[in-house]
């Protein structure tokens, strides 16, 4: 599954396939896609796990509504990776809790 027709970024016409870091492992992504749709399409459904209950979350609204989707992305914390294109070379980590800054 893509997300090539986003209602806040708008279209997305990936031009290539570009490589990211997902907790380690190298994974393909569309350039200008949305991170959580590259992570989607590679069968990632857990993006963080809540401070107090420590629950898992995913994909939620899709839109940057909510905070369901936030990870560390390299190395910033609370990232809404739903509203935020993929680039090359991208490093994203689970986020645990509230995050820290590195």
């Amino acid at each position: 599954m893509r997300i090539i027709d986003h209602p806040i970024l708008g279209r997305i016409e990936p031009e290539r396939t570009i490589r990211i870091e997902v907790d380690g492992k190298m994974i393909e992504a569309l350039e200008g896609e949305p991170i959580a749709a590259a992570l989607v399409a590679n069968s990632m459904r857990l993006f963080r796990f809540t401070k107090k209950y420590n629950e898992p979350r995913g994909i939620f609204c899709a839109i940057g509504r909510c905070t369901d989707c936030v990870m560390v992305v390299n190395g910033i914390p609370n990232t809404r990776t739903c509203v935020t294109q993929v680039e090359e070379g991208m490093k994203i980590e689970t986020q645990y809790g509230s995050g820290s800054i590195r």
